[in-house]
């Protein structure tokens, strides 16, 4: 293909991004763009108030927040580095911004599709992100996503998780239809599980960054999340096995791979962050498009409550 060529698709792109990105601004953002904004300090969470990086207390987490001028669809904090996914705008494709412990941008990676995952390593090196690239839901056919990863240390960048060797059961994965999303990592700044789907199933994958291999570990597990002692996961399961009749948040032993219902029992499409060692947050969006952050015990106990109001893309930091 020719450069023109090339030039040429990428404007087209751009358009047709463009052309649905106010649409997708409004799924994105909570609640008013007037927000009051104040310091918060001691032990925070990192949310979206509006599509704009904010942190918010820990203890108070439905007090006060701090608004930056920030703006993301998605977004992620870990030991000093946030990753946020920005939106997509006027004959602007989306783009993935790396950002210092104090909210500057130290590296941008340029994106096409629509923001849907991102996490960051605990020690902050490793950064992951899925976009949509076809389709914008997981529960219809023939959706398409992309998922890549950046080692921040080394400025290795994957930009395609189908660039590793897949096996399901120890046989290679190669079908054309395969999909990946929803990364989580470990604390040795190598290995990740994320979900793979193909042939109708959706399985939890383990990944080695430094030798490019996934492998499958279980059936019905998305968008993972590894607990602070990284012995769980939290995710969401398809009920029954169909993700149109929606998914159940759970937990599972990797040990055991036990796995456990969580109390909330409202179909829950995204990606659950632990907040602390018993408690994981989600986000829920409202029929008027509003969203709040809910939490509920790990264990399949309690009752679900609205953490953070008007929020979403939780992430503990502090």
């Amino acid at each position: 293909m020719t450069t023109r060529a090339r030039l040429l698709i990428t404007a087209l792109v751009a358009v047709l991004l463009a052309g649905v990105a106010v649409g997708y601004a409004a799924w994105s953002g909570s609640g008013s763009d007037e927000v009051a904004s104040t310091s918060v300090d001691g032990p925070r969470l990192v949310v979206l108030t509006n599509g704009r990086l904010s942190t918010v207390s820990r203890s108070d987490p439905s007090g006060p927040r701090e608004v930056t001028e920030q703006r993301c669809d998605r977004v992620y904090s870990a030991g000093g580095t946030t990753s946020c996914l920005r939106p997509v705008g006027a004959f602007k494709a989306g783009e993935l911004a790396v950002l210092d412990a104090g909210s500057k941008e130290v590296r941008t990676v340029p994106l096409t599709g629509f923001p849907n995952r991102t996490r960051v390593s605990p020690s902050g090196r490793m950064v992951a992100w899925t976009l949509f690239v076809d389709g914008h839901s997981y529960a219809a056919n023939g959706f398409s996503t992309s998922t890549g990863i950046l080692d921040t240390a080394t400025g290795a960048l994957v930009t395609s998780l189908e660039e590793f060797t897949a096996t399901v059961d120890g046989t290679p994965a190669t079908a054309v239809d395969r999909n990946f999303w929803g990364v989580t990592f470990t604390a040795d700044d190598n290995r990740f599980y994320a979900t793979m789907s193909t042939g109708g199933h959706r399985y939890l994958v383990e990944g080695d960054f430094a030798a490019r291999t996934l492998r499958s570990i279980a059936d019905n597990v998305e968008c993972p999340s590894l607990s602070p002692d990284g012995k769980l996961i939290a995710y969401k399961a398809a009920v029954n096995g169909d993700p149109q009749q929606g998914w159940r948040l759970s937990t599972m032993d990797l040990g055991t791979l036990t796995a456990t219902p969580l109390a909330e029992t409202r179909s829950v499409d995204d990606q659950p962050t632990w907040i602390d060692q018993t408690t994981v947050a989600y986000g829920i969006q409202r029929d008027d498009g509003v969203n709040d952050v809910w939490a509920v015990p790990a264990d399949g106990s309690g009752t679900p409550r609205i953490l953070v109001p008007e929020a979403n893309s939780p992430a503990p930091i502090g």
